[in-house]
C-alpha cells in the first residue's frame, strides 16, 4: 500500500475545498428564489493580525467579529506553544 506524502494530502485538500465551495455556491443559487428573503453577507480580511470585518448588516459582522477574534487568538496559542515546550 502506498502513503500519500504530505504534498498531495495538501494538494488534495485544496481541490476538495474548491469543490465543496463550488457546490455551495450552486445549491445556493439553486434554493434562493428572488424576492423572497433579504440578502445578508460578511467576510473577514485577516491582514497579519489585524481583522478587517465588513458585511451588510451587524448580526452578521458581529458573529465574523467574533469569529476572527478566535481565529487570531488560536494562532498566537499555537505559534507560542511550541517556544515553551522547547524551553
Amino acid at each position: 500500500m502506498v502513503t500519500p506524502s504530505v504534498t498531495e494530502v495538501g494538494f488534495i485538500l485544496i481541490i476538495f475545498g474548491f469543490v465543496l465551495a463550488v457546490a455551495a455556491m450552486i445549491l445556493l443559487a439553486f434554493r434562493s428564489a428572488p424576492g423572497s428573503e433579504k440578502t445578508r453577507a460578511a467576510g473577514v480580511l485577516l491582514i497579519g493580525p489585524i481583522p478587517i470585518v465588513f458585511g451588510t448588516d451587524k448580526g452578521s459582522v458581529k458573529g465574523l467579529m467574533i469569529l476572527a477574534i478566535v481565529l487570531i487568538l488560536v494562532v498566537l496559542i499555537i505559534m507560542v506553544l511550541p517556544y515553551l515546550f522547547v524551553r
